[in-house]
This record gives C-alpha cells, sequence and structure tokens, in this order.
C-alpha cells in the first residue's frame, strides 16, 4: 500500500474512535470511517431550501431551460456540453456582480467558451462552499480538536477546527477559516470566514463571485441509516448579496478507499476544448 493511502487508512481508522472516546458516541456522529466516503448526488445539484429559509441558490436563465444531468456547472445531452446560464436577473445580486455575470455568460452564448471555469477542473481548490459540489468522493476524519474534509481530486484538505471562536486578524484564503461544532448527534456545524475573494472565486457552478465578505454555515447531518448526507448552506455577502441565500446540497454513501490523485500529472490538458485558463503551472522543478 502506497505511504498515502498507508497514512490515510490509519487516520480514518482510529481518528474517529479518539472523537467517541473524548465526547460519547450519542454526541458525535460519526462521518467517516475505513473506506467510508460520500458522492455527490450531482443530477439535484443544489436543491431548493425548505420554505421559510429565505432565498434559495441562483438559477438557470429561463430563456435557456434545460433538465437533466448537471456536473460541474455543464450539461450532458445527446453528446453534447452546454453550459449552465445564469438567471442575472435575480435581484439577490448586487448590480456588479449581476454584470460581471453576465459577461460570463455571453462568452458561453456567443461560443467564445464553452463551459464556465471550474476551479476544480484546473487543479485550483474549489472554496467555500464551492468545493462541496465537487463530485469526487469526499472524505471525513474526526478528532477531538478538528475534523479533516478530504477529497481524492489532488488530496485537497479542508480544516474544520472544534474551539471557540475564530481568530482575529485573519488573511483571506481559499478554504477561509473553519470553526465546527456538532449538534444533536447527527450534524456538524462549520462556521466559515476569511475565505478570499477574487476572479476565480465562486460560490456555485454559475460564476456567482463573492467578495473577502463571505461568510459561510454549513449543517452537515447524516440521516439515521448513514446512508445520506445532506448540507444546508447559508450564504451572506453584504457586497455581493442583497441578502442570505440557503444552498441545500445531498450526497449519497459511497464506500470506496481513497486514492492518490494528482491533477496536475493530466499534463494540463483542456478537456472538452473547453478553454478554461488559467492552467497552474510550476515555476522550476520540484527535484
Amino acid at each position: 500500500m502506497p505511504d498515502f493511502r498507508r497514512a490515510v487508512y490509519l487516520c480514518a481508522i482510529l481518528a474517529p474512535s479518539f472523537a467517541w472516546g473524548a465526547t460519547g458516541q450519542s454526541a458525535i456522529p460519526k462521518l467517516g470511517g475505513d473506506g467510508m466516503a460520500w458522492a455527490i448526488n450531482w443530477w439535484d445539484y443544489i436543491l431548493d431550501p425548505p420554505p421559510g429559509s429565505g432565498h434559495g441558490p441562483i438559477k438557470t436563465d429561463p430563456r435557456y431551460p434545460y433538465n437533466s444531468q448537471i456536473q460541474n456547472g455543464r450539461l450532458y445531452r445527446g453528446g453534447e456540453f452546454t453550459p449552465a446560464i445564469a438567471d442575472t436577473s435575480d435581484p439577490i445580486l448586487k448590480r456588479w456582480a449581476a454584470r460581471q455575470m453576465q459577461q460570463d455568460n455571453e462568452e458561453l452564448i456567443s461560443g467564445k467558451r464553452k463551459l464556465h471555469f471550474v476551479a476544480q477542473s484546473r487543479c485550483w481548490p474549489g472554496g467555500v462552499p464551492g468545493q462541496d459540489l465537487f463530485i469526487e468522493p469526499l472524505y471525513f476524519i474526526q478528532t477531538p480538536k478538528e475534523v479533516l474534509m478530504l477529497w481524492q481530486r489532488n488530496n485537497w484538505v479542508r480544516h474544520i477546527y472544534l474551539q471557540d471562536k475564530h481568530s482575529r486578524n485573519l488573511k483571506p484564503s481559499w478554504f477561509g477559516e473553519s470553526i465546527g461544532h456538532y449538534e444533536n448527534g447527527d450534524t456538524l456545524v462549520i462556521d466559515t470566514i476569511g475565505i478570499a475573494g477574487g476572479p476565480l472565486h465562486f460560490i456555485d457552478n454559475f460564476h456567482t463571485p463573492h467578495t473577502d465578505k463571505l461568510h459561510v454555515v454549513e449543517r452537515f447531518t447524516v440521516s439515521a441509516d448513514r446512508k445520506k448526507l445532506s448540507v444546508t448552506t447559508r450564504v451572506e455577502d453584504p457586497d455581493t448579496f442583497n441578502g442570505p441565500l440557503t444552498l441545500v446540497d445531498n450526497w449519497r454513501r459511497n464506500d470506496v478507499a481513497i486514492s492518490e490523485s494528482v491533477c496536475a500529472e493530466d499534463g494540463g490538458v483542456d478537456w472538452f476544448h473547453a478553454n478554461l485558463v488559467p492552467i497552474p503551472r510550476a515555476e522550476r522543478p520540484d527535484f
């Protein structure tokens, strides 16, 4: 077994037992374990929130309707990929955000580009909550002081610290600073700030942008039979949205062992000739 897989294997076995011994089994949902992964139900994409939850996710422009399978912001129909065109008339969007998203739409509609830039498909992290939409298997490692979220793709790791409050003077980063706690014996609640904004940072696959003021609260809940993981996400950014958004997503249990997946080793191939740029490149060799 390669060293990487051996380390993850041991952590997946041992870490949950540490958490159980510290707090008690009834207080902590078992999100991970040996070979226990979650696969996103990407045909659901982002569901409407329950009634009373406020504004839901950004949706498709009604002038460009589609249905069927959606993956990473694109639709597979009859052997052709067609892009997801965002509804930029949604009043939840600030004017600058709507204009930026409409420029992306026009490039797709005109054929200048075939697909949206999707960070994970170009070896970039997806951010928060954008990374939650990626279809690679998701793994959890639980310890008394933190929870690790691992994606097989490029072996990205997100740290959720089980502490009382956020740090002061955070430097914005792709995943920001995530503070978590458990509720009701079945839910992990994650509060995240310090998420970097910018031209390649989006909350979804419609190129919905955000600024450094983004504040995200996620509630990951495991079903009683441990076959389903759902997340309800509240997104707030006063510089981008005219109110909070509530997003709902689902994963199904998929018991597969994690494997090493190095995105850059794909050689920068432009899959589907989508002209997705930039492609991260090292300035000098590692050895």
